[in-house]
């Protein structure tokens, strides 16, 4: 894994407020590469203590030390995409990866470190009970995409009308998770910084400092 940030003014580096660290493809590193995540967001936040840092990651094998490491970090958002239901694990995604193995890294992140805001997603032509398990283990937010690339992926089987993202979206939200962003042009990062994620992440960092006091 090569992680690398250029900025051709360093002053611009002020102005951002959001950033999101994203690898292509697992990595062959004994921790999956989650000790680059995380001594870039630990150099991040060295250079600017405020900014907002989210990782999306890998599953890391299952190695859940892996995750605490990062967790740990000074990480404000730990995002790992689910991808699809179980039963099309092993059609849609890489065959080291598992749904039970992807839930039980979300379940860690969430609850090795008080306030750690997680994050998942989905491709909508992939979904149905998928929108329910994150919840289970207090994922806070999720985004729905619809995307057929070429005709050598997937068949997309239906178009989804606006209308109808906009009732999933409000289903989401009506069973718990705090955030749904749901769009036949969303993506996993998808306006990743927008007000209301800010704010959470705001919230919980002030409640708690306000416990620690």
């Amino acid at each position: 894994m090569v992680i690398c940030i250029f900025f051709n003014d360093a002053s611009l580096f002020s102005s951002v407020d959001y950033i999101v660290l994203t690898s292509v493809d697992r990595d062959d590193l004994p921790d999956g590469g989650s000790g680059h995540f995380a001594e870039t967001v630990k150099a991040m936040k060295k250079l600017k203590p405020d900014i907002m840092v989210e990782c999306l990651t890998s599953d890391f094998r299952g190695d859940l030390n892996a995750v605490a490491a990062l967790v740990h970090s000074g990480l404000d958002v730990f995002a790992h995409n689910i991808e699809t239901v179980k039963r099309l694990q092993r059609i849609v995604r890489d065959p080291r990866a598992g749904y039970e193995q992807s839930l039980s890294v979300l379940k860690h992140a969430k609850h090795c470190k008080e306030g750690m805001i997680t994050k998942s997603s989905i491709m909508l032509r992939l979904f149905l009970m998928v929108l329910l398990s994150p919840l289970f283990v207090d994922c806070e937010t999720r985004s729905i995409d619809e995307f057929e690339p070429t005709p050598l992926h997937l068949t997309v089987k239906e178009y989804v009308t606006p209308e109808k993202f906009a009732s999933w979206k409000e289903y989401g939200e009506s069973i718990g998770f705090r955030y749904v962003a749901s769009g036949p042009l969303v993506r996993s990062s998808y306006r990743a910084g927008e007000l209301f994620v800010k704010t959470m992440v705001k919230e919980m960092s002030s409640n708690t400092s306000t416990v620690l006091q």
